[in-house]
């Protein structure tokens, strides 16, 4: 069985906006408060994150206190490694191994030069940095993962595929060549922002299901989605079709090996 948390459902600022007075941004509703992006997924022997933004330090909080296996990195942008630092803690059982591709691996060296310096001085995060490829999956402990790039705008980024269940945030478009790698699919988490105005990196809620159910997927969740895209509970109710639903900030999800 695997265990997927979902730690964040918000975009770069969050939801509630600093300084926003909008009905959103003042709801009381506890699924209204979106936390960066980011998912937990364990099995009773494995942990691993996919993203480490700014507020990753009050998603594990809550959690039991026990080892993690690997970071899965989408991209750096800072709203998904922001929080890389704080996994300190989590180094006295040993180091952790960071994977990302070949853009990200580059850049998280300059924007983290200190956690991967030759002589590092105490305290420092003991993390390092392992080379990943779409298409190429491989495991982590008990859990299989298969990395499937996206585009983020023009930027080329990753989504993870674990068995059955697939992950993809700030997904723009898909090429053909990877949405074969993603056929199978029964539970997809995948980014939507917001209903209308378009973005020029971000899907759009229509985009998104439009998207899974090219793939046939059974059941859609949306996440990454800013305070423009209304009330959860509106949301739910009245404006997406069967099978789909908004995501939320600690919701966990099942699924067999």
């Amino acid at each position: 069985m695997i265990k997927v948390t979902i730690l964040g459902t918000g975009t770069s600022c969050g939801v509630p906006v600093i300084g926003c007075q909008c009905d959103v941004c003042r709801s009381s509703d506890p699924r209204d408060k979106r936390l960066r992006c980011s998912i937990m997924v364990e099995t009773t022997s494995t942990r691993l994150l996919v993203d480490c933004g700014p507020d990753f330090r009050q998603q594990i909080l809550p959690h039991p206190f026990r080892k993690i296996d690997g970071i899965l990195v989408t991209h750096s942008h800072y709203d998904h490694v922001g929080g890389m630092d704080d996994v300190r803690p989590y180094c006295r059982f040993g180091q952790i191994n960071v994977y990302a591709d070949k853009i990200s691996k580059r850049e998280m060296l300059q924007m983290l030069p200190y956690c991967f310096a030759e002589n590092r001085y105490p305290g420092v995060p003991k993390i390092e940095l392992d080379e990943i490829e779409a298409g190429k999956g491989f495991s982590i402990g008990d859990i299989d993962i298969l990395p499937v790039r996206v585009n983020h705008g023009l930027l080329p980024i990753l989504g993870y595929r674990f068995g059955c269940f697939a992950y993809i945030t700030d997904m723009k478009s898909i090429d053909d060549s990877q949405k074969t790698l993603l056929e199978g699919v029964d539970t997809l988490l995948v980014n939507a922002l917001r209903f209308d105005k378009p973005h020029h990196s971000h899907q759009l809620v229509g985009d998104a299901i439009a998207f899974a159910r090219s793939l046939g997927v059974r059941h859609t969740l949306l996440t990454h989605a800013c305070h423009d895209i209304g009330l959860h509970k509106d949301i739910n109710a009245r404006l997406l079709p069967e099978g789909v639903e908004m995501a939320y900030d600690s919701q966990v999800l099942e699924f067999g090996k």
